[in-house]
């Protein structure tokens, strides 16, 4: 087979911030330890430039989109608490916080088979598939009138949207180099963002019908429906793989497989979608897993508590239920602004994820300082505009996992892991607030979103010292052993190892981002 693999002369892992495409990369650059000064250019430029365009035109934007609906379709349960819901459906008490995290045990029981049918399913179709369902128990939540039935419809949400993150990131880490990665994660996970700005504008306006049916039956329904006939359109434009993708010529789909070969985490067809137990264990022996659980479920605690609560908390500052729609429209721009500026920081200039983590993770903490200020309503705002910044952390994490886990079985192993940590920090957020603080502005709440932020920020210093270990470790073991390296700008002909489903453990010199 080797005599058969091209010679990759042209293959630049940042070809949307340069104009030349013959820079020197060294072996730090892609994270492998068989390119060293090497030359690694495209044949074609037009041809890279070409291919990425096309891609980020199919693949990205159903990302984006369906990234979108996932937010409104989860999301829309706040707008609906201040439209009535609660009083239709009868909830007392804590019900309420319950059905904001039930949703989440129905991700937590689905998250890991979802894992593997990603990798074993034609992840297009599977990813269309599950789409149509959830829009389809949107819609149904319309129809209930108790807590038992908002609680199985969320159940029941829950598992169908388990499939969609995990999926996008093996998407996203087999479509696009390391480098690109961050903005590209950055993109479609702002589509959350831009779903709040829709679900906002929406439920204003929706919010004041009164007939037929109640306001937030027809936020469930519209949404349901617009979700389920989106899942056509991904059934036939989303790939299942760069092999199946009808947008590439046989020309681009060679260049776009080989390209993720040398400047990414490998591509994914036929032999390497084959379920390794031998990497779940690895998966489990590496401490980077146990760093991106805990920094996970530390910034979901916030997230669930304010998104099941945000309106809520808003309308405990001292607005009106219709006026808490039109100020929670800031919220997504913020949360939009944030996560695509510094996903394009993280792309540019590499090794700034944690960082970028950290600084995220600032203001929410001076945010929850200003919301203890009880008696100045726009200063409490303020306050919960300064939350929104923390939503940009999430993406962080998910793009070191994208890079910096090799191996298919591996990596799918650890999105479900990290997803299992979102649905542990998202059960646990609405019950930090307390339905008898409703008065007094969820304190408890609040002060355990700072508490969350402020212990994330040391985990991220901990995170990033270790991997800098990990990385001139690898330096000095290569160094050691001395590299049989091509030197002088020669071209790389990729060998058949490239092409192999090895981990990041077994990849010779790999260096992880930070």
């Amino acid at each position: 087979m080797a005599s058969e693999l091209p010679q990759v002369q042209c293959i630049n892992d940042d070809i949307d911030n340069k104009d030349s495409y013959n820079d020197t990369t060294t072996k730090d650059d892609y994270g492998i330890g068989v390119v060293q000064n090497v030359s690694v250019q495209l044949a074609d430029p037009k041809l890279a430039r070409r291919v990425v365009r096309k891609i980020d035109l199919c693949v990205l934007l159903c990302m984006f989109v369906t990234y979108n609906l996932t937010f409104i379709d989860k999301y829309i349960l706040a707008s609906a608490s201040v439209l009535g819901l609660t009083k239709d459906t009868h909830l007392h008490g804590s019900e309420y916080g319950w059905v904001g995290s039930i949703f989440y045990f129905g991700w937590l029981v689905w998250e890991y088979p979802a894992a593997v049918l990603v990798q074993k399913l034609p992840v297009g179709k599977y990813i269309a598939g599950v789409t149509f369902i959830w829009g389809a128990v949107v819609a149904v939540t319309a129809s209930t009138s108790n807590f038992g039935g908002l609680a199985v419809c969320r159940i029941l949400l829950g598992m169908a949207e388990a499939t969609i993150s995990p999926a996008f990131i093996f998407i996203t880490s087999t479509w696009y180099t390391r480098s690109e990665i961050p903005f590209r994660l950055g993109i479609w996970s702002s589509g959350n963002s831009i779903g709040s700005i829709i679900a906002s504008i929406c439920a204003y306006g929706i919010g004041q019908i009164e007939h037929p049916l109640h306001p937030w039956q027809w936020l469930f329904i519209i949404f349901g429906i617009a979700t389920s006939l989106w899942s056509i359109v991904l059934f036939f434009f989303l790939p299942d793989s760069i092999d199946t993708a009808i947008f590439l010529d046989e020309e681009e789909k060679r260049y776009a497989q080989d390209r993720v070969v040398l400047a990414g985490t490998g591509r994914v067809s036929g032999e390497n979608k084959k379920y390794k137990f031998e990497q779940v264990i690895e998966c489990f022996k590496d401490p980077k897993t146990y760093f991106s659980a805990a920094i996970t479920i530390l910034t979901m605690i916030p997230n669930g508590g304010t998104g099941t609560f945000g309106n809520l908390a808003l309308k405990s500052f001292g607005f009106t239920n219709l006026q808490t729609m039109l100020v929670n429209l800031p919220v997504g721009v913020i949360a939009f602004i944030t996560i695509n500026i510094t996903g394009w920081i993280a792309s540019r200039y590499q090794n700034m994820a944690l960082i970028l983590l950290m600084i995220t993770v600032i203001p929410p903490v001076v945010g929850c300082a200003l919301i203890a200020q009880l008696e100045n309503k726009g200063v409490r705002l303020f306050g919960y505009y300064c939350l929104q910044t923390g939503v940009g952390a999430f993406p962080h994490i998910l793009s070191l996992i994208a890079a910096n886990f090799k191996g298919v079985t591996k990596k799918m192993t650890m999105s479900a892991v990290v997803y299992i940590s979102y649905c542990v920090g998202n059960i646990i957020g609405p019950q930090t607030f307390l339905p008898s603080e409703a008065s007094r502005g969820y304190p408890t709440g609040f002060n355990g979103i700072m508490s969350c932020y402020a212990l994330t920020i040391l985990l991220c210093g901990l995170y990033r010292c270790y991997l800098m270990v990990v990385n001139k470790r690898t330096s000095r073991e290569m160094q050691a052993e001395g590299e049989n390296m091509s030197e002088g700008g020669e071209a790389r002909v990729l060998n058949e190892d490239d092409y192999n489903d090895i981990t990041d453990w077994n990849t010779l010199g790999f260096r992880y981002r930070m």
